[in-house]
């Protein structure tokens, strides 16, 4: 998820300054990681550098003056294109849990210390996501389930390497 297409995807609903669309974004897609400012001003500024958003307004705050954009043809054009394609799907094959495994056997180190600690790292993040999802509103909960059912995947390839550790070094250490 890009935040340049949540930006493209809150603008097509209604002009917003950048302060309305970080709320927006840490609302939907912030839980455990919000937005910084600076990434949503530095957005916009390529959005609107790339002709997908206007400045629509511009009204006296605070501070400087505020600015409000509105997304054009092109960036609905774009969000068109980008909802309509699939992501590729995941995960890819090599992924870093694999690469430290292999080369804790191909180094002579433990790998199996290794992928009881990546155990338990996981387990421990799968209490914070359950933890999280305890009184969470509906998209905050769908997303826990998201990360929590690739974490229960990541287990089960763990297990199954743990008990495959011998011939795996045998095979990467020919």
């Amino acid at each position: 998820m890009t935040v340049a297409y949540a930006l493209l995807g809150f603008l097509e609903e209604e002009t917003r300054h950048g302060y309305d669309l970080k709320q927006a974004y840490d609302a939907l897609f912030g839980a455990g990681r919000p937005v910084q400012f600076g990434q949503i001003y530095a957005t916009l500024g390529r959005l609107e550098r790339d002709g997908r958003i206007r400045l629509a307004a511009q009204e006296p705050g605070q501070g400087p003056e505020r600015k409000r954009y509105e997304i054009t043809a092109e960036g609905i054009d774009e969000l068109h294109r980008w909802l309509s394609e699939p992501e590729a799907p995941e995960p890819h094959l090599q992924r870093t849990l694999f690469a430290k495994t292999v080369l804790a056997l191909t180094t002579g180190r433990d790998a199996g210390a290794y992928l009881d600690a990546q155990r338990g790292a996981h387990l421990e993040r799968m209490r914070e996501l359950t933890a999280l999802k305890t009184g969470a509103d509906l998209a905050t909960a769908l997303l826990a389930d998201f990360a929590l059912f690739h974490l229960e995947a990541d287990l089960r390839w763990i297990e199954q390497t743990r008990g495959r550790l011998d011939s795996l070094r045998q095979e990467v250490t020919r």
